[in-house]
């Protein structure tokens, strides 16, 4: 009988919640969204959890993860561009797109808000833009940004934080994520 320590019961706990989204979309997209688009959903419900994680408990993303994230964004895009050259510049495109968006948008925030946003935050939604196409990437942003701005305000006045005090920004981003991907 294998027995788990409580310590690692607790590293353990936070990743339980990862095949909830994962089937949920699953099941609500089988069938009309292309298998292929889906699976890039699919790829960034992971990929966003485990950095949303991260960045609760570390309050860092690796640079490691977003380089996992963009590696398996290419290898998954290169074999298609061979079976299907149309539909996959499209997406090339699309993903190109939402890529410079969101990584301008967070670029800027980031440059002016001298360290109020941090470099992996920038990364990783640059990143998840690839996998979110131009269509998806400005709700996610918009969403989990209002999400982060209405939380932090509401913290702030039950003075659970200062004004200074930093939040981590990805759970949120990781919100707005989900949000478009299952009402899209």
């Amino acid at each position: 009988m294998v027995s788990v320590s409580r310590e690692n019961m607790m590293r353990i706990l936070p990743y339980l919640g990862l095949p909830v989204p994962v089937i949920l979309l699953l099941i609500m997209r089988e069938g009309r969204t292309e298998p292929f688009v889906l699976l890039w959903h699919e790829l960034l419900i992971v990929f966003g959890y485990l950095a949303a994680v991260l960045d609760l408990k570390t309050r860092r993303i690796p640079n490691k993860l977003i380089m996992l994230m963009l590696a398996v964004w290419v290898m998954t895009l290169v074999p298609k561009l061979f079976i299907d050259p149309g539909t996959s510049v499209e997406m090339l495109i699309e993903g190109a797109l939402g890529f410079m968006v969101c990584g301008a948008i967070f670029l800027v925030v980031y440059i002016f808000s001298r360290n109020g946003l941090g470099g992996g935050d920038v990364k990783f939604m640059a990143v998840a833009g690839l996998y979110l196409g131009l269509e998806n990437s400005v709700p996610a942003v918009f969403i989990g940004t209002v999400a982060a701005a209405i939380t932090g305000i509401v913290l702030i006045v039950l003075k659970k934080i200062q004004r200074k005090d930093p939040i981590p920004l990805v759970p949120f981003l990781y919100a707005g994520i989900l949000v478009t991907l299952f009402l899209r």
